[in-house]
Parts: C-alpha cells; sequence; structure tokens
C-alpha cells in the first residue's frame, strides 16, 4: 500500500491506474514583464483561487512563445524574471502548484512535433491569432507563429491536463488541442483526457484609450494600459484620461457606452462587488468625478502587490530558484507520461 507522500507522488504523476483520470489544470502567461490590469484580472487572479481548489496545478512561463514576436535576449530574460515576480506578489504560491519555465522541459517540444504531424495546416490558416499577429508583424509570418497553437496543445497535454483557463481569445486554441487529443486518442488509443476549459467569469478589460479593443502591453498608446505595478500618480493619470463620452452620468452599457462601462467592469472586478452594486455607490457622480474613484479602488488593490514585486525582484536568485524548482516538478510528472507516448508512437 503507498505511503500518504507515496500516494500524493502517484496522484501527481497521474500513475494511480491506467484509466485513473486525475483532475488537473494547466495554464500559462506569456513574460511581457509586470503584468497589466487586464492580465491580472482575467487570469492571475482566478490562478490564484484555483491554486486553492485544486490538488493538481501547473502554472508556466511560456518562454518560448514569447519568441513568435521578436525580443532581445536581455529583454526576455528580464521580462521572465519580472512576469514571476508579478505573480508571485499576486499570491501564485509555489507549495501549492508547480511554477516553472516552459523552456526548462524539452518535453514540451519534443510532444509538439508529434502532435504537429497529426495536425493539418489549413486549420492552424484560419485562426484569427495567426492572421491578426501576421499583420502586426507587416511580415509573411514564421513557422513559429503559425504553429505555436501546436506548441499550446503540447503544453497542456504533456501532464494529462483535464482544466484550462482560458480567455474569449484563446477558446478556439483550446478547440484545437482538443481535437489533437481525439486525433491521437483515435489513432493510437485511449491515452490523454479531453480538456475542457474553465472560462474566466471577469469581463474583458478594455483599452482606456480605445475602449473597443482590449487592455494591451503591446498598445503604442502609454496611457491606455494599467500596469500593476504603476505607481498612484500614473494611474491615476491615465484614468483621468481614460475615454468615455459626452454623458455625465455613471451607467453601464457595453454596445451604447463602452468607455464608461468599461470603468465600471474595472471597478466591479477590484473590489468584489456586482455591477448593480456598483453604480448603486455611483449615483450622483458624474464620470469625472468616477474616474477618480475607480483609480482609488484600483490604487488599493494593487498597492501592497507593488510593494511586494519590488522585495522580489531585489532578489534574482531566488526568482531563478523558484522556476528551476517548479521545472525539476514538472520533469517529473511530464517524464512517465511522455515515455509511454513515445512507446505509443513507436520510438521505443
Amino acid at each position: 500500500m503507498a505511503t500518504p507522500s507515496g500516494l500524493i507522488r502517484a496522484l501527481h504523476r497521474g500513475t494511480l491506474g491506467q484509466n485513473v483520470v486525475v483532475d488537473r489544470i494547466f495554464s500559462g502567461i506569456q513574460p511581457t514583464g509586470t503584468p497589466h490590469l487586464g492580465n491580472y484580472l482575467g487570469a492571475i487572479q482566478n490562478w490564484v483561487n484555483l491554486q486553492e481548489k485544486c490538488s493538481s496545478v501547473l502554472y508556466s512561463i511560456m518562454d518560448m512563445h514569447s519568441l513568435t514576436m521578436p525580443k532581445e535576449p536581455a529583454v526576455l530574460r528580464q521580462n521572465i524574471l519580472d512576469t514571476t515576480a508579478a505573480i508571485l506578489a499576486c499570491g501564485i504560491d509555489p507549495k501549492k502548484c508547480f511554477l516553472f519555465r516552459q523552456s526548462l522541459v524539452p518535453e514540451h517540444t519534443e510532444l509538439a512535433w508529434i502532435l504537429g504531424c497529426l495536425t493539418n495546416v489549413p486549420r492552424l490558416l484560419r485562426l484569427p491569432q495567426w492572421k491578426m499577429k501576421r499583420a502586426s508583424q507587416k511580415s509573411e509570418g514564421t513557422v513559429g507563429l503559425l504553429t505555436y497553437p501546436v506548441l499550446q496543445a503540447a503544453d497542456i497535454l504533456l501532464y494529462k491536463s483535464t482544466r484550462v483557463p482560458v480567455g474569449e481569445d484563446q477558446v478556439l486554441h483550446l478547440e484545437l488541442a482538443q481535437d489533437i487529443a481525439q486525433h491521437f486518442n483515435k489513432k493510437y488509443g485511449e491515452f490523454f483526457p479531453v480538456p475542457k476549459a474553465i472560462l474566466s467569469t471577469t469581463r474583458k478589460i478594455k483599452s482606456l484609450r480605445d475602449p473597443s479593443v482590449k487592455m494591451s502591453k503591446s498598445d503604442p498608446q502609454r496611457l491606455a494600459t494599467v500596469n500593476i505595478a504603476d505607481s498612484p500618480d500614473e494611474i491615476v493619470l491615465k484614468f483621468r484620461k481614460a475615454v468615455t463620452d459626452f454623458t455625465s452620468e455613471v451607467t453601464y452599457d457595453p454596445a451604447a457606452r463602452p468607455g464608461v462601462s468599461n470603468l465600471v467592469s474595472i471597478h466591479a472586478a477590484v473590489t468584489g462587488l456586482s455591477i448593480k452594486e456598483v453604480l448603486h455607490q455611483a449615483t450622483g457622480l458624474d464620470t469625472a468625478h468616477y474616474k477618480m474613484v475607480v483609480a482609488e479602488a484600483v490604487i488599493q488593490k494593487f498597492a501592497p502587490i507593488r510593494n511586494e514585486i519590488k522585495k522580489l525582484q531585489e532578489d534574482k536568485c531566488h526568482l531563478i530558484k523558484v522556476l528551476e524548482d517548479g521545472a525539476e516538478k514538472a520533469k517529473e510528472l511530464a517524464a512517465p507520461i511522455y515515455q509511454e507516448i513515445r512507446r505509443l508512437v513507436g520510438f521505443q
């Protein structure tokens, strides 16, 4: 009979029995430096909650995916550390999850090659992310940009993940992973669980300068994006300059009043209140004053996080060790799964 510690290791490895499916969550974030408000509310806050609810959780810094957009090596190295510091400061606990850097686990790319051989090119060409990012680079696009959704599928399936937190813009990529899993199972026998989406309940956070598009680190307008490490003065300035409309009353109507509605969504998300409760609080305020109310709520939310980020960034060795320790745990989990994949496809 397995000891309690042995049982826990078996649970993480998924080796309790050939037909036992372990509830396992996998998600990742590209290392773009300190995350912005939309990253936090749409993904990281949910990650913190999920690590408390599931016994097997993996979160990865997706450094290989980041190469699909040109990066200077020194910038990428620093972004990896800054992103790690930020998500730790937000509450991700390496004792409750595996936090690791994608490129430290080579099985990700090895499995991506196998899965790529099961994926047809027209399917990848139809994905909107390919079209949008190719256009943003003003080029024909690279092989990496075209095939990174296959690497995403490998990221998920390598650990036999059963649930994946995703935003609206990644649903089609998860559907690709689901189809690839089913294709593999049909060809080689039932092996991968078909992962299901965990959709964020937070409404997509929009740009403060153009509420028709989502908030993004790559937005050329400096005032469009609120970073979680921004100073109080920077946050106040960005909300003061936020685009609204010519109606002073605070209402919630995303179709007719996207700018004001974006502020209401942000206010509700950072305070934990409902849209209705937020609107009740805003009764009698015009949009100019309401912008400052939202700015103050954001400042209060991120003040302790910002302080913790600064402390963590001063200990580079600690950040590197967290990612290396997490990678060792991820490798231990991935190794027996990948060895079985090698056997199934005929490599051994």
